[in-house]
């Protein structure tokens, strides 16, 4: 691992219109929780990002991918929903907010 990738930052793209229609539907206190978890990656390295309890960054076996996209991840983003992301270098692309736990993984 290159000492550059151990002190740069978690960069976030919230830019996905379905990431930013979810997270503008959830109630006010959801929301800021979402916001907190969002604040406190900007401040992490990809391998706290890895490594952090309170986010279980998982990669999404189940997922059918789009040419070009080697995984997506699911992480908590407040205590009782999961978004999905993809890495892309430095930069963690944010695509939804899922409803409940289990359609993240799409049992649902």
């Amino acid at each position: 691992m290159a000492s550059s990738e151990l002190s740069d930052t978690v960069l976030l793209d919230l830019n996905n219109p379905v990431f930013q229609e979810n997270l503008f539907a959830l109630q006010k206190p959801e929301r800021h929780a979402a916001l907190d978890t969002l604040c406190k990656i900007r401040q992490m390295t990809w391998p706290q990002v890895y490594r952090d309890n309170g986010l279980k960054w998982e990669k999404i076996i189940s997922a059918r991918l789009p040419a070009g996209i080697d995984a997506i991840y699911s992480l908590r983003i407040t205590q009782s929903r999961r978004a999905t992301a993809l890495r892309d270098g430095r930069t963690m692309r944010l695509l939804t907010v899922a409803p409940d736990h289990d359609s993240t993984y799409g049992k649902k």
